[in-house]
């Protein structure tokens, strides 16, 4: 019971704070040797990442379920966004599943995503918010969420990063990254559902999911509150420590 919610609260903190909860979920076992969650488990700790994104976000889920033109629009961007993503999980899922077996490529794609989220200090701060949306904008961050496919390198971080290069306000980038993530955590976390319940059902996984759910929730609204006041580079520090030490210590 307490690791499934240790692992919740890894799952809920890494989804949305811009440090890869793939990474974390495969390092920070690795480096206490012990055994992290088996994929299907981490998948249905996704339904709780879901519910927090879901809650947190309501208010724009409900204009896209009014389908106005606004929703529409919005809809559509996140739509084309999700598909590179999708087609590359879709054709090459095996091969990017078999990098988790090798916790030094984690690594690696950890001290990465920390260099590119450090970067974005030198990017001119934009006023674009997510109505201003084009499909070109859409299409580029699209592109580098399909790039967080790779264990290690961390959706949010890398398409908040896309965001800024096109000059969206900080926090407006990242409320579209967090939009844009809905279908791909959904997607994982929809799918894990018949794990859930193999075997009978298991009270332990409830609880990883709440806590995943409680600490995500918390996890975007800290996000948030920060972007507007540090930005990306602490996370970056951050990565790159965690990374150098997994490469010494593995």
């Amino acid at each position: 019971m307490l690791e499934a919610a240790l692992w919740g609260l890894l799952q809920g903190l890494t989804e949305f704070l811009p440090i890869s909860s793939s990474g974390h979920l495969v390092l920070i076992p690795a480096l206490f040797g012990r055994e992290g969650p088996d994929l299907a488990t981490s998948a249905i700790l996704h339904l709780g990442t879901l519910a927090a994104v879901l809650a947190y976000f309501r208010g724009d889920l409900l204009q896209m379920a009014r389908f106005d033109a606004a929703g529409k629009k919005l809809i559509g961007l996140l739509v084309l966004g999700t598909i590179p993503a999708a087609a590359i999980g879709l054709t090459l899922g095996d091969q990017i599943e078999s990098m988790t077996e090798n916790p030094r490529w984690v690594a690696a794609a950890l001290i990465a995503t920390g260099v590119v989220l450090i970067s974005t200090r030198f990017i001119k701060v934009g006023d674009r918010e997510v109505s201003d949306t084009e499909v070109s904008d859409a299409a580029v961050i699209g592109v580098a969420q399909a790039l967080a496919l790779i264990p290690g390198v961390s959706r949010s971080g890398i398409t908040i990063s896309a965001a800024l290069t096109r000059r969206y306000n900080p926090v407006q980038a990242a409320r579209f990254s967090f939009l844009l993530g809905v279908p791909a955590i959904a997607g994982a976390g929809v799918l894990s559902l018949p794990d859930m319940f193999e075997g009978g059902f298991r009270t332990e996984l409830l609880v990883g999911v709440v806590v995943a759910a409680v600490s995500g929730y918390a996890a975007i609204a800290l996000l948030l509150r920060l972007m507007a006041r540090i930005g990306l580079s602490p996370f970056g520090i951050y990565c790159i420590g965690i990374g150098l030490v997994a490469l010494i210590v593995l």
